[in-house]
């Protein structure tokens, strides 16, 4: 760990130090109260400075919160707040800590932090109190990487599996696979060092063989597992774009008023209405769906319209599901069955050919949707935009053609949120480092190759699992890592 950085600058500070920080936890303006969270070395002495009852916040026991005022440098008060102290070793970063809870305006929140610099506190660079609290080992880094899972997350599916993270559920499932390898990797280890007789094993049985290989194998099946988890889970956490596109008054922007619970695109009966697309976040059975509403598909002579045109075909090219509209009233035509495909129009467009695809029959309150209507997508969901009939039909398929593709065999919807779990990109691609040095061993050792060589490959998993709670590390990923955090984090 670094030297203790003198209170200064920004710029000044680096992580692994122990200078105290300040910053804001919550955005400060237009709400009722404002949070700043400080800590580190002699972080309540220099409050104290800025306090008017810097005494009685000195004798604060741990836990408890004391009324005053933030004071400037020249004795003119700054706000009214009140100041919950926390002492080492029993607070957030493992450090003495304090949190302030000054007014919500805008000028509380800066006047109270320029008093805080003025006494020697620095501002915190990105999730510093993380780091800190990582450092003094009051958090693992899956614990401090679900921290920002939980300030991200856009859905109660996505909250409730950075609970659990943050619980210690994916820490206690690491731990508990690495336990085992390392068993594995001390069996093979011992017999290294000493002869079959020395300790006792069946020559027959074991020579050449690792110890505790079924051990190894049902190991090597649970971090599959672990790893394949990471798929369903970076849909509740990150979500999925998915546009409405069609030909023009399909009914595109009233399905996205109806999906979306209020009125946010323009609805008129004149074609091309919409001329550039508009989107927004919805939830559809915990899963984040980034909705966009687009501009009908159609050749236009108004370089306007054509532009907006343009720009949806650009969108499709991102989407990760395309809700296709067919305008009921008007029955499906050939440039519909060219985009969707179906019995004898051959296979999709290529643009619906390698997304997912949800057909959707609109209008149908007017004209039902014909029994026998097949696309390559399967037949077409009827709804109806004017009057919301079809729409929990229509939620159902958006959700199962998100979801399904995302699900494996030992990673399907029916796991419960509080389940270990992998939940970052980070974790992912370690357990999957695991997994491959895993099977090398194994794969080594059914070759009879000689256990020097399979032992390496046991020892590089067990570490490939440190690193995902941060027991191997180093500073550089570190720093990395907790970069991308919030300040006030």
């Amino acid at each position: 760990m670094t030297p203790p950085a003198a209170a200064g600058t920004l710029s000044e500070a680096s992580y692994g130090d122990d200078s105290p920080i300040a910053a804001f936890a919550s955005v400060p303006g237009g709400s009722a109260l404002t949070l700043i969270r400080c800590s580190g070395r002699g972080s309540l002495e220099l409050a104290a400075g800025v306090f008017s009852a810097g005494e009685k916040l000195l004798r604060a026991a741990g836990h408890t919160i004391v009324r005053g005022w933030i004071v400037a440098p020249g004795g003119g008060k700054v706000d009214e707040v009140l100041v919950s102290v926390f002492r080492a070793p029993k607070s957030y970063t493992g450090e003495d800590g304090l949190d302030i809870s000054c007014h919500g305006g805008v000028a509380a929140g800066n006047g109270v932090m320029a008093a805080l610099r003025s006494a020697g506190f620095r501002d915190a660079l990105p999730g510093e109190f993380s780091f800190r609290a990582f450092m003094n080992g009051k958090l693992d880094l899956t614990r401090c990487e679900s921290v920002m899972e939980l300030v991200s997350a856009k859905t109660e599916r996505g909250r409730r599996g950075a609970v659990s993270r943050l619980s210690g559920a994916l820490e206690n499932e690491i731990n508990a696979i690495k336990l085992e390898l390392v068993r594995v990797l001390a069996g093979a280890e011992i017999f290294l060092d000493y002869s079959e007789d020395e300790i006792g094993l069946d020559a027959a049985q074991d020579a050449g063989r690792l110890p505790g290989r079924r051990d190894a194998e049902e190991t090597l099946a649970r971090l599959r597992r672990l790893a394949e988890t990471w798929r369903l889970e970076r849909v509740y956490q990150e979500g999925v774009l998915a546009v409405i596109a069609g030909r023009p008054n399909a009914g595109k922007s009233s399905l996205f008023n109806l999906l979306l619970g209020e009125e946010r695109s323009i609805v008129a009966d004149v074609p091309g209405t919409t001329r550039d697309w508009i989107e927004a976040w919805i939830s559809v059975e915990g899963v984040p769906v980034r909705l966009a509403d687009t501009a009908g598909l159609r050749l236009s002579g108004d370089p306007v319209e054509a532009m907006g045109v343009e720009r949806s075909r650009a969108l499709l090219e991102n989407a990760e599901l395309v809700l296709y509209l067919i305008d009921g009233e008007t029955g499906i035509t050939e440039e519909d069955m060219a985009f969707i495909g179906g019995p004898g129009h051959g296979t999709p467009g290529r643009t619906a050919a390698k997304k997912r695809c949800v057909p959707v029959w609109n209008k149908a309150d007017v004209v039902p949707a014909p029994a026998s209507l097949q696309t390559a997508h399967g037949p077409p969901i009827a709804v109806s935009a004017k009057t919301g009939a079809g729409l929990a039909e229509l939620t159902a398929a958006i959700a199962d053609a998100i979801i399904r593709p995302a699900e494996t065999a030992n990673a399907s919807r029916d796991r419960t949120p509080e389940t270990a779990a992998v939940g970052t990109a980070r974790q992912k691609n370690l357990a999957e480092a695991a997994v491959a040095a895993l099977e090398e061993a194994l794969a080594l050792d059914a070759r009879e190759e000689p256990l020097d060589l399979v032992a390496p490959r046991l020892r590089e998993a067990v570490n490939l699992l440190g690193e995902i709670t941060g027991e191997v590390s180093t500073a550089d990923i570190l720093e990395e890592m907790f970069g991308r955090f919030c300040v006030g984090k």
